[in-house]
């Protein structure tokens, strides 16, 4: 699915203009099939204004403390079976190069299980998609419904036919002891 992107900035002279207006293409990976990534916007601080509209550097997928990400995730749902023959260590490389960092923090035991250092708000905009989180605890969430994750370990998982797709914006927390 493409997606439009519209942003805004300002001139020189500190008038409000539409800086671009675009169709940002998902990124896609060989160890998710059938999962989208739309990395829309972010920046690994917090911006100053006035400023042109114009995208900042974001050299990982989870942004540090003070960053923040925009973007959507579809969820394929788990009967979309992964390609024959995968070479692991080449989709691991795609994955990489395509969203940098996100990898590192899936744990390898728990298929899609993982903990980061950022508050996560998130909307399911359509389909069906479950929360689950480290103690099999689940919640199932439909369009409209809305998370506020807090640092917490989670996965999300997509039983049933048709792809969940959400809204996310994540911002760069402190972890005690970490």
């Amino acid at each position: 699915m493409r997606v439009r992107r519209v942003v805004t900035g300002h001139d020189g002279e500190g008038k409000a203009v539409f800086a671009s207006d675009e169709q940002v293409d998902p990124l896609t990976v060989a160890l998710s099939p059938g999962a989208e990534y739309h990395r829309l916007w972010g920046a690994d601080q917090a911006p100053v204004f006035p400023d042109d509209g114009a995208p900042t550097a974001q050299p990982s997928y989870f942004p540090p403390v003070g960053g923040y990400r925009f973007g959507l995730f579809r969820v394929a749902p788990a009967s979309v079976p992964a390609p024959a023959g995968l070479d692991l260590q080449a989709a691991r490389a795609e994955m990489e190069g395509k969203l940098p960092g996100l990898l590192g923090y899936m744990e390898p035991g728990h298929p899609g299980m993982h903990t980061t250092d950022t508050i996560d708000f998130e909307v399911v905009l359509s389909g069906e998609v479950i929360l689950e989180l480290d103690d099999g605890a689940e919640r199932v969430l439909r369009p409209g419904d809305t998370v506020v994750q807090n640092g917490t370990r989670h996965r999300w998982r997509n039983r049933g036919t048709e792809p969940a797709v959400l809204a996310v914006f994540l911002i760069g927390a402190h972890r005690a002891g970490g």
